[in-house]
């Protein structure tokens, strides 16, 4: 039998259908022949070739500009989200290719420095209104990466979009950003997210609570007897020292988190498919009124937990809170910089520079949002002629 007939027997119900897509923005000429793909496809190719997913290898996801080269950045980070997030499409019946496009474009709106620039460009633009990275992540999609001639933007399909846009559930009051391209083009921000986007958005949680202790324990912020302190993960270690007793502790680290993983995809997997069960179509899961896509009660409980965990431990780090004070400092220092002399932008950038508020500053928040973490700080030294020190605590 066709393979793809055999996935296509295998789609879920409540699955979108790449064949019932609401479609694009623009219409454009699909005549010219570039292999046989679908729509979701074209998406997930469209974002693996955008200059804007191969910036993330250099965009901070929890340690400020690393100098090891085994910490993950937001590039590597959204790969691990992708195939986690696959793994549960397939279970589940869902389209993988959307799931993969959803994963591998959720961290694409980061600005540099991760969550410390994202605070400094949101005080800039306090009367602007605001900024927001999610939101920046559909308007980098939708307009300012644009490398076709006939539109702005990538041009991607309404669910991918719809996705991104609700990956936490609903949205009631959009951002400027948001509010301006739902304008344009609706998102129904009121309902629920597809069930792909869904998926998408636990498989992020899957992976960043699991490979942040991972990278929590490689630069020693976090100690394995604090993590131990977690009765749950406690569990897991001592079924990886019964299974390899004589294992070296780096390999048996390593075991433990894949194990981790593998708890919460399946949890995750059966959980969801007992909310669905009944769906007969991708309608009914916007419609729902509550997140189909969940973990268990127990083990949201437990996930909770070490959210909470690692925040006190890793994210919240005295170190870590120090470096971010210096990241705000650079995000700020440059916006004033290119506000008082917009030629420090370059041609290109300062030449389509509103002087008209808002869309002057947030031309600017455009320009420094896109930069990576050491472009940020090479831009910086260039300005100010200092090179800032104290940007990498690993």
């Amino acid at each position: 039998m066709d393979p793809g007939r055999l996935m296509e027997q295998a789609r879920a119900p409540y699955a979108c259908d790449p064949a019932r897509s609401r479609g694009r923005e623009f219409a454009a000429d699909d005549t010219v022949p570039r292999g046989p793909r679908g729509p979701y496809q074209r998406d997930r190719d469209r974002i693996i070739h955008s200059i804007a997913f191969r910036r993330l290898r250099h965009k901070t996801q929890v340690f400020i500009a690393p100098d090891g080269d085994h910490y993950r950045v937001r590039l590597t980070h959204s790969l691990e989200v992708a195939q986690i997030g696959r793994t549960i499409a397939r279970a589940l019946g869902l389209d993988e290719d959307l799931t993969e496009a959803l994963c591998l474009a959720h961290d694409i709106g980061h600005p540099p420095f991760g969550h410390a620039g994202e605070e400094a460009l949101d005080i800039a633009l306090a009367g602007q209104g605001g900024w927001d990275h999610n939101a920046h992540c559909l308007r980098t999609l939708m307009r300012l990466e644009s490398p076709y001639c006939e539109f702005d933007g990538l041009n991607l399909t309404w669910e991918l979009l719809e996705g991104l846009a609700k990956h936490n559930g609903p949205v009631s009051q959009p951002n400027w950003a948001l509010a301006e391209l739902d304008a344009a083009w609706p998102l129904d921000l009121g309902e629920w997210s597809c069930l792909e986007a869904q998926v998408a958005s636990l498989a992020d949680d899957i992976a960043y609570d699991n490979h942040d202790i991972d990278d929590g324990l490689r630069s020693g912020f976090l100690k394995l007897d604090e993590l131990l302190a977690l009765d749950f993960v406690a569990d897991q270690w001592r079924a990886v020292e019964r299974r390899f007793p004589g294992a070296e502790r780096d390999r048996q680290l390593r075991e433990l988190v894949r194990g981790q993983i593998g708890l919460m995809v399946n949890d995750l997997i059966a959980e969801t498919r007992g909310r669905a069960a009944g769906m007969g179509r991708a309608a009914d899961v916007r419609k729902a009124g509550r997140a189909t896509a969940a973990f268990s009660p127990e083990l949201a409980a437990r996930e909770a937990r070490l959210k909470s965990f690692l925040y006190e431990k890793v994210y919240l780090h005295a170190e870590q809170l120090a470096t971010a004070q210096r990241a705000r400092e650079v995000t700020a220092t440059l916006f004033a910089a290119y506000s008082a002399d917009p030629a420090l932008m370059g041609p290109g950038w300062a030449e389509r520079l509103q002087e008209a508020e808002p869309d002057r500053s947030r031309h600017i928040a455009d320009y420094l949002a896109g930069m990576t973490d050491r472009f940020a700080i090479s831009a910086y030294a260039r300005i100010t002629g200092i090179t800032p020190e104290g940007l990498q605590n690993v």
